[in-house]
């Protein structure tokens, strides 16, 4: 019997250029060597004014169920996003496309969001989280999974809060579902996602050149946002952290993210 050899990475010049044009990979099964790339006639994204941050979601924030991170877990989020689908619907997460984006994440070009549990003698368990690649003033969100209820929720929830605090403009979800809706998701023509990805582009080169002008839709005066040029989501997620300590609220900064959302939204 012959291992599994994972087939080269995409270049990651060529998996950047095709995200700036509104183009993703995907396969047809874990195991397939061959990628297809995707152009729907329809896109979802999720306005970063419109996250609809429910009552029961609010509370789970507020209770800091869960520990929340970035960027620590990056290859087992991804690898729990491609189990979670294999069981469910067949994955098109497959080990090139993983192995893709983990030589992004190496590169500072993708990102993650984690969720962990807390168990009672102090170890840690990842119940949840998201991944997606970022640049300029978007973030295409890739996929994300949840085995305790409402993980996958706060880790959105976070990525929203750290995406309004950077200056972004863009979270693109790809194809919209019954759960992405229900948490305020929208679907749109293509054409308009490529204006609107566009707009998120040149929009963060302008505020690269400029100071004092916040790029995050429907934000109002006086809520604590970042100005100027557009932050990593790490460094965003990072400025998030410190704003919780310097409110007293280190030990659960879940409760700033859900002030944060339900007075920004």
């Amino acid at each position: 019997m012959h291992a599994y050899v994972t087939p080269p990475v995409i270049d990651p010049e060529l998996l950047m250029l095709a995200y700036r044009g509104g183009v993703f990979p995907m396969a047809d099964s874990r195991d397939d060597p061959e990628v297809f790339w995707v152009e729907p006639r329809q896109r979802a994204i999720l306005p970063l004014d419109g996250f609809h941050l429910s009552h029961s979601l609010a509370r789970t924030l507020r209770r800091g169920r869960f520990d929340v991170t970035c960027n620590a877990a990056f290859s087992e989020v991804i690898a729990a996003c491609a189990v979670r689908r294999e069981e469910s619907e067949g994955s098109w997460i497959s080990h090139r496309i993983q192995a893709s984006y983990e030589a992004l994440h190496a590169l500072g070009h993708a990102h993650s969001i984690e969720c962990w549990e807390r168990s009672d003698d102090g170890t840690q368990t990842l119940v949840g989280g998201l991944y997606g690649v970022a640049f300029d003033g978007a973030f295409c969100g890739e996929s994300m999974f949840s085995i305790r209820t409402d993980a996958s929720k706060v880790a959105l929830a976070w990525l929203v809060a750290a995406m309004r605090k950077g200056g972004a403009q863009l979270l693109d979800c790809q194809f919209i579902t019954s759960h992405l809706a229900s948490l305020g998701a929208v679907e749109i023509s293509q054409k308009r996602y490529l204006t609107l990805l566009r707009e998120a582009q040149s929009g963060a080169s302008a505020a690269a050149g400029s100071s004092g002008v916040g790029l995050a839709d429907g934000v109002a005066e006086g809520d604590g946002l970042g100005r100027g040029a557009v932050l990593a989501l790490p460094d965003a997620f990072a400025a998030l952290l410190d704003d919780a300590a310097s409110s007293g609220l280190s030990s659960s900064p879940g409760k700033l993210i859900a002030h944060f959302l339900t007075h920004t939204s």
